[in-house]
């Protein structure tokens, strides 16, 4: 296991471009991230295949203008998990402040496969 070391967060670059095409609201740059047959796992809904991933994106992320401010990055065994705060314009009540997600995943040919998004319990 690999974590972040102190200091800026580095991410690897398929994953930094994820949460750039995240943060920027850019769809077509997200989606690019993903392999034709990925799995997302959010709100323990799947979404297989890149037309479900476009229609979860347009939907929970960019409907909500959702951004990540990256808090962690750990790799283990190939995988990754990426912490960071979460905010937009969602029904926070209830949720805490800050509201921190931890995405899971799963990477072949610099493509991402698999990715599974929960809340953390990582203090940040």
């Amino acid at each position: 296991m690999t974590t972040s070391p102190p200091g800026p967060i580095i991410l690897p670059p398929l994953l930094a471009t994820y949460v750039e095409a995240t943060n920027s609201f850019d769809l077509d740059g997200l989606l690019a991230t993903f392999a034709d047959d990925a799995l997302v796992n959010d709100q323990l809904r799947d979404h297989w295949g890149k037309a479900e991933i476009r229609e979860w994106a347009e939907r929970d992320i960019f409907g909500k203008k959702l951004t990540l401010d990256v808090t962690d990055v750990i790799e283990h065994y190939g995988n990754f998990v990426v912490t960071a705060k979460v905010d937009g314009n969602f029904d926070k009540r209830g949720l805490p402040n800050p509201f921190v997600l931890a995405l899971y995943f799963t990477v072949k040919e610099n493509r991402i496969v698999q990715l599974m998004i929960l809340p953390s319990g990582a203090d940040v």
